[in-house]
Parts: C-alpha cells; sequence; structure tokens
C-alpha cells in the first residue's frame, strides 16, 4: 500500500479522499491556496503545504507548485479529486514522469477519452451506442454540412470537441442558421478551451442523463457499479443525482454495464471512470466519459457498500479490485443533494461565514461535507459546500428519508439551495421519476 499521498484539490471531496486515506494507514499531504489555510483537511493533514494565492491559476491549477510539493514532501501519489486538474492528460503525464503514481487512468487514456471525438471513436469500436452524428469534425464546407444535417434530421447540436460543463455547445433548428451556429461555436470554443474542433449530433429533445460507475485495475479486471441517474439539472449542471436510475429494465441494466466494462478493457483503463449516456424511449447514447472521481460518487457506494476511493487508492499501489462482478448487487435505493452557498432563487453566489453548521443524522443519512461552525466560505471556488446523501430499502422511502434530512440541516450566516432541494423532493413528477434534464429548467421558468 501507499505510504504518503499528496491530494491535489480542496473542499469536500479533499476530505472525503483524506478519510479514505487514513482509514488505510496512508499518510496524506494537503495543499491549499493561501484562501485555504483553515480548510478541515488541512487542519487534518499530517502535512501541509501552500501552493500559491486565492485565484484557481496560481494554486490548484499550477502544475509546478503541486509536483513541487509532493518533491519536498516525499509523498508516493497524487490525487487530484474532481474538477481543477482532475482530467488534465498532460498534468498526468507530468506527475508520473517527476516519479510519482496518478491516482487515476493514464495519460493517454484522459487524453483519448477527453476529446468528444475520438472517445466516440473509441465507443462505437467497443459496441457502446452513440447519438448519431458527423464521425469526425467539421469542417469550413458549409454545403457538406447542411447534408449532413439534413441526413441525420433537425434538430442537430454543434458541440465543441473539447467542451465540457455545458459549455460550447449550440442546438440548431433551421438549415438556415446552420453556418452561423458552427462559426460561432467554433470561436466560443477556442475562446474556452484553445480548440476551435466541433462536431455535429443529433439532438435530443427529451432525454435523461443516465451515467454508469466503472472500476478497473489496468490487469484485465474491470467491474461496473450499476449507474445513476442524474436528470435534476440547471444549466447543464447537476443538482440530484439517484441510483439506481427509475425504470431501467435488468437486462439492459446488464447490457449497458457489461459494454462499458469491455469498453474499459478495450481502452485500457484503470482507476474509477464514469460512462455519461442520453437515455431516451428505451435507447442509450454513449455522450463522453468522465476520467476521474465523480461528484456523486456517493450514491453508488450507498447502494453496493463499495468504497470507490479506496478501491483507487489500492489500484494506484499496484493492486488488483478487491470487487467481482458476480459479488455486486444493488441494495435498496440512493439519493444526493449538492448543497450549495448560493441564493436558491437567483443562484447567485453566497460566500460568507458560516455562524452556525448543524448537519442532519439517523438511520442511512450520509452528509460530505467540509463545513464547520465559524468557517469562512471564500469566493474563489465553486460554490458546492456540502453533499447530502441518504439511503433507504425503496425510492419512496429514501425521498422521504432526505426530505426529513433537509428540514435538520442548519446553515447560518450564508444562503444554499436547500429550499430548492425541498420543493423538489414534493414535486410530483420527482417523486413518480424518470423526468428529462429540461424538467427542473422549466418547472423554474428558465
Amino acid at each position: 500500500m501507499l505510504n504518503k499521498v499528496l491530494i491535489a484539490n480542496r473542499g469536500e471531496v479533499a476530505l472525503r479522499i483524506q478519510r479514505a486515506c487514513r482509514e488505510l494507514g496512508i499518510k496524506t499531504v494537503a495543499v491549499h491556496s493561501t484562501a485555504d489555510a483553515n480548510l478541515k483537511h488541512v487542519l487534518l493533514a499530517d502535512e501541509t503545504v501552500c501552493i500559491g494565492p486565492p485565484p484557481s491559476a496560481g494554486s490548484y491549477l499550477n502544475m509546478p507548485a503541486i509536483i513541487s510539493a509532493a518533491e519536498v514532501t516525499d509523498a508516493e501519489a497524487i490525487h487530484p479529486g474532481f474538477g481543477f486538474l482532475s482530467e488534465n492528460a498532460d498534468f498526468a503525464e507530468r506527475v508520473e514522469n517527476s516519479g510519482f503514481a496518478f491516482i487515476g487512468p493514464p495519460p493517454e487514456v484522459i487524453r483519448l477519452m477527453g476529446d468528444k471525438i475520438s472517445a466516440k471513436d473509441a465507443m462505437r469500436k467497443a459496441g457502446v451506442p452513440t447519438v448519431p452524428g458527423s464521425d469526425g469534425p467539421l469542417g469550413d464546407d458549409i454545403e457538406e454540412n447542411q447534408r449532413l444535417a439534413r441526413d441525420i434530421g433537425y434538430p442537430v447540436i454543434i458541440k465543441a470537441a473539447a467542451g465540457g460543463g455545458g459549455r460550447g455547445m449550440r442546438v440548431v433548428h433551421t438549415e438556415a442558421s446552420l453556418a452561423n451556429a458552427v462559426s460561432v461555436t467554433k470561436v466560443e470554443a477556442r475562446a474556452a478551451f484553445g480548440n476551435d474542433t466541433v462536431y455535429m449530433e443529433k439532438f435530443l429533445g427529451r432525454p435523461r442523463h443516465i451515467e454508469f460507475q466503472v472500476l478497473a485495475d489496468g490487469k484485465g479486471n474491470a467491474v461496473y457499479l450499476f449507474e445513476r441517474d442524474c436528470s435534476m439539472q440547471r444549466r447543464h449542471q447537476k443538482v440530484i443525482e439517484e441510483a439506481p436510475a427509475p425504470g431501467i429494465p435488468p437486462e439492459l441494466r446488464r447490457s449497458m454495464g457489461e459494454r462499458c466494462v469491455q469498453a474499459c478493457l478495450d481502452i485500457g483503463y484503470r482507476s474509477a471512470g464514469t460512462f455519461e449516456f442520453l437515455f431516451q424511449d428505451g435507447e442509450f447514447y454513449f455522450i463522453e466519459m468522465n476520467t476521474r472521481l465523480q461528484v456523486e460518487h456517493p450514491v453508488t457506494e450507498m447502494i453496493t457498500g463499495v468504497d470507490i476511493v479506496r478501491e483507487q487508492l489500492r489500484v494506484a499501489a499496484g493492486e488488483p479490485l478487491s470487487v467481482r462482478q458476480e459479488d455486486l448487487a444493488i441494495r435498496g435505493h440512493a439519493i444526493e443533494c449538492r448543497i450549495n452557498a448560493e441564493d436558491p432563487k437567483t443562484f447567485m453566489p453566497s460566500p460568507g461565514r458560516v455562524d452556525l453548521w448543524h448537519p442532519p443524522g439517523g438511520p442511512g443519512v450520509r452528509v460530505d461535507s467540509h463545513l464547520y461552525s465559524g468557517y469562512a466560505v471564500p469566493p474563489y471556488y465553486d460554490s458546492m459546500v456540502a453533499k447530502l446523501i441518504v439511503h433507504s430499502d425503496s425510492r419512496a422511502s429514501a425521498i422521504a428519508r432526505m426530505y426529513v434530512a433537509l428540514t435538520e440541516m442548519v446553515v447560518e450566516g450564508i444562503r444554499t439551495n436547500i429550499p430548492l432541494h425541498l420543493e423538489i423532493m414534493q414535486h410530483s413528477a420527482f417523486k413518480t421519476g424518470g423526468t428529462d434534464i429540461h424538467y427542473l429548467e422549466k418547472r423554474l421558468g428558465l
């Protein structure tokens, strides 16, 4: 097992990784910006290194500073968490070239799956269904692009090959607006990602967002830990996640899971990963693979009993997976609410001092958070401050348990989106299950 791990992240995910390390007897190094000296995991770490000023570009995205911190503390491995540098192939490569283990997939796999075009091609070869669209990047031939769009059928969506997080996408409903949409998306893609490559797909009007969690050890072993439904979104950002996804037939779940496992073996995957799909009319369509730990991994842990971060650490140490597919089963239902420091009506960020923090408890309730009374939420980073996860024997009882837990959660001094979650738990459509990715925005009138 590893002796010392540097955690190249902040907030609740850094604390989550640290807990897994401590359970395994692994020492931890916490790197932090000057604004994060009082983060909970920093206060609990065996060693700490300040790597720069509050802006992420000077700290959590500062590759030389992070690698230098690993060197001076004699760390053996670096865990990137999620966000920041977690899916940066160049960072993974620099980590490994510097003699450290990168707790994630190989750099070449991150690079392969980070480009939406090469990722789709790899999935097609592995037998994973993809959204109908261009087989490669769009060129400058307007007539050829129009012909392709007619073959696919309007509406279509133009996407940046290096995009993510809902950026670099434009829906096109008519041939007259296609050329301008391609041109504008290319400009936006270059500005946002430094890469103006775009491609075309069929636009699905009412899909659900369903993803399959996988684990692989790079030694020929891979498993799928079933699926999550992440359709409750606002501006392409997930708000609530649950596992398993309501209404997926067991035989379809098994078929898709097995295809994801085969894809892992085909591309030489290692560590935790997630295959994301759009699901409509009983069909799955691959959209991307996240080559990292997911924010919503706790719901999968709750229904399977598998510690995903622990498996990541074991694999990085060169050990095989500790779980086999035949041993995995779905146990009950789990729901996660992302608690953000933001106004529940306007969604404006609400940084500031937390005067009182009281997390809920009871059977089947889990809270992943770095908050504590007196902690000051900084304005420089993502607004998520906690994840509230519940588990029960059925979806209906999990919804009831989540509602009660939300009423018990106390966060004073800053605004949070807890009122929005309480409202959603009472929506008849959410209680029924199977809402599409546009449901919440329509409900909010956005």
